[in-house]
């Protein structure tokens, strides 16, 4: 081989690696972005609904007007249909939606004088109403005009089950709820009213489930006073097809429980139940709580605690005292393995308005970042004060508090700052024992909205990236850390391709495929969504 060949050679090596490492680039991670609708006001509603017969549903609401955005895999805008099937003139109090691989469920509230109805629509990936509307329930006789949804909307977690459930707190030593049962074709399973005795003052209602089978499940709280840490817990289990449902009393050991969870092991047909605690009224959060509970022989398997060490402590506080250090934690996210193990994800969040920092009391247990009343079920609710029905959730990553998208203002020209830092992982195995934990660093905040803070998730199965916008010389960046089931976090570089001018929502993110997801983002005051491919 002579020099000119081996320099040849050297060259196509050179250009078959960088062709490599082009292509290694690529396929790592792609964004699409959509084009801005000009038509669409800025005080935008939406929720980005799912990947439907290969096309990308957006729901969009402004005022009176409520229509569906489709999208094609380049994120160009084909079809844009208005739900010209919803009543006019008649303010909308709730939407939900169950996707499938070819249609999706559009659940929607609304009140006509004196009867409150919730119903179901049918939309293809054309963005097209498919068939009649169906009603799911009806409550007459209201004597106020809502003002937010009194029905809660869950499904099973197969999909294969939903349900439609309101409760009535009239008479306070017993509340009563009325459950909907359908299965996938929304055919109705049963209609029952289900009492709830309130032996105690405090007593109310906590988060819901729906199981696979059908059965409704929920948590019974007692609390020190009203808006105050939780002393006692009972699991209520209504199984469809029965009459009266079983309340059993969940063991607490004289703790004080604040942000309790519920999650349905359907697989292990097991239920979670957790939450953070103190030793002492209002105390700084000492650790994390758990319960676990056999659904078929109706018995506690584990009731345990992890007290977080000294050394965890000082790894998730920002600037305070390792002694207060999990006090604006909240719970954001469990995630059930197969062995029956289970991971917990909480996110620091705080607020304050006029140099006023307001704690976890003051919210009501629950992160500022919190609203019960947009979005599909996400989040949990409390009283609302009517003396008649409330509304309650079905899960976590909430939408904003106050104002769906727009801005958040308490009155006046005060500023409220929002604040989103550390989020702590904590992984246990089945026998409850800790396993690992780790903490994903980062600072945020912005001024009136709380749009562009916190996280959102994707779980590909052999890891999970947590997206989330750091500040950059005023400029919120999109980055991304992935996890892997040990725990071990790989702080990627800054996401390729993103382009000036975009202005991410990861929180508001919604994942469509194992390596894919859509992310809201605002270009030069409108709305408009990337998609991001790994």
């Amino acid at each position: 081989m002579n020099y000119k060949d081996s320099a040849y050679e050297k060259v196509i090596s050179v250009f078959l690696w960088a062709m490599l490492a082009t292509c290694a680039s690529v396929s790592a991670q792609s964004i699409v972005y959509s084009e801005p609708d000009r038509d669409d006001p800025r005080t935008l509603n939406f929720e980005v609904v799912g990947k439907i017969g290969g096309k990308f549903l957006i729901y969009k609401n402004a005022r009176d007007d409520h229509f569906f955005s489709v999208y094609d895999s380049e994120m160009k805008l084909s079809a844009k249909v208005k739900a010209d099937f919803l009543p006019s003139r008649t303010k909308i109090l709730g939407t939900d939606f169950l996707a499938y691989p070819d249609f999706t469920y559009f659940i929607y509230q609304y009140q006509q004088r004196n009867i409150y109805y919730v119903m179901a629509a049918k939309i293809g990936p054309e963005g097209k109403i498919m068939g009649e509307v169906t009603m799911l329930d009806t409550t007459s006789g209201i004597g106020y005009t809502a003002n937010n949804r009194i029905y809660t909307i869950v499904n099973s977690e197969d999909k294969q089950k939903l349900g439609a459930f309101k409760i009535s707190t009239r008479n306070e030593k017993e509340h009563v709820i009325t459950s909907c049962v359908f299965n996938k074709e929304l055919n109705q399973l049963e209609k029952v009213r289900i009492p709830v005795p309130m032996p105690d003052r405090n007593d109310y209602l906590g988060e819901f489930g729906l199981d696979n089978e059908g059965n409704l499940v929920c948590l019974r709280e007692s609390s020190v006073a009203a808006n105050e840490s939780v002393i006692k817990v009972s699991l209520v289990i209504k199984s469809l097809g029965s009459i009266n449902p079983t309340i059993s009393e969940v063991k607490v050991k004289n703790l004080f429980l604040d942000d309790i969870r519920i999650k349905i092991d359907n697989l292990n047909k097991k239920i979670l139940i957790t939450s953070f605690f103190s030793k002492q009224k209002r105390g700084n959060i000492d650790g994390l709580y758990y319960t676990l509970w056999d659904k078929k022989n109706g018995t506690e398997l584990l009731n345990a605690t992890t007290v977080f060490t000294d050394e965890f402590r000082a790894d998730v506080k920002g600037e305070g005292s390792t002694k207060t250090a999990f006090n604006d934690f909240y719970l954001k996210n469990l995630i059930l393995r197969r062995d029956g193990g289970f991971m917990m994800i909480a996110e620091s969040a705080y607020m304050n308005s006029r140099g006023n920092n307001f704690n976890r009391w003051d919210m009501m247990n629950r992160s500022p970042l919190y609203n019960p009343y947009f979005g599909s079920g996400f989040g949990m609710g409390m009283g609302m004060g009517f003396g008649g029905y409330y509304p309650y959730g079905s899960g976590f990553n909430a939408y904003p508090w106050g104002s769906p998208w727009g801005m958040n203002n308490m009155g006046g020209n005060n500023v409220t700052r929002y604040f989103s830092d550390n989020i702590a992982i904590i992984s246990f195995e089945p026998d409850g024992k800790m396993e690992w934990s780790n903490v994903i660093r980062k600072t945020q905040f912005d001024d009136n909205t709380d749009n562009y803070i916190g996280y959102g998730l994707m779980n590909s199965g052999d890891q999970i990236r947590f997206l989330f916008n750091i500040q950059e010389k005023r400029n919120n960046v999109l980055t991304d850390q992935a996890m892997s089931p040990q725990g071990q976090i790989d702080r990627n570089p800054t996401l390729k391709n993103l382009e000036r001018g975009y202005d991410f929502m990861p929180r508001h993110a919604k994942q469509t495929g194992s390596r894919q997801a859509i992310i809201p983002c605002m270009y030069r005051g409108f709305t408009c969504f990337a998609k991001i491919d790994y």
